[in-house]
């Protein structure tokens, strides 16, 4: 083929392959808009199933194998290896990303400890633990009234970035805000 041997080309494509896949891998956030064009592609399949078939058809080509047999064996070989790796590398990942991030929306209502204390007109900080990490974000008092360092707090809003909040003892013995 173009004048090269077969194993040739085999170590040339698992060069090259093997080279987009990590530079697409470096990458992948400048093509996103690729992905959501085509939704079924996946260029790191694609490119991941070639630099597989390469590699398997570069150590079969020192086996005494026919050509069509090592074409068809790499083929079985490297769709195995990208659905192993689709099914426990890429979409963990993907749904792993998402399961981290949080919105302020799901702050209201979790408690918190603060930790610069609010003065009554002011702002302090809070710190909230989460199963996901722990987040520290300015606080203003909901009711206007100084908060001291170390209370447990109930986050009631966010404006502006800025976590609303409340003493959490006065919200159990009133049940109001």
């Amino acid at each position: 083929m173009f004048g090269l041997s077969v194993q040739t080309v085999y170590l040339y494509g698992l060069i090259i392959c093997g080279s987009l896949t990590f530079l697409y891998i470096l990458f992948s956030d400048l093509l996103d808009g690729l992905s959501e064009a085509i939704p079924f592609f996946n260029p790191t399949l694609l490119f991941s199933f070639l630099t597989f078939f390469s590699a398997s058809g570069y150590l079969f080509t020192y086996t005494s194998l026919q050509n069509y047999w090592i074409i068809s064996i790499s083929a079985l070989i490297a769709l195995l290896l990208v659905i192993l790796l689709n099914v426990f590398v890429l979409i963990p990942l993907s749904s792993a990303e998402e399961s981290l991030a949080f919105t302020e929306d799901s702050l209201k209502g979790r408690l918190g400890t603060i930790i610069t204390s609010v003065p009554a007109d002011g702002y302090g900080e809070v710190f909230i633990e989460g199963v996901s990490g722990t987040i520290s974000k300015p606080a203003a008092s909901f009711k206007n009234t100084a908060i001291p360092l170390g209370s447990k707090v109930l986050v009631v809003d966010i404006q502006r970035g800025n976590a609303l909040v409340v003493i959490y003892e006065e919200v159990m013995t009133n049940h109001s805000l």
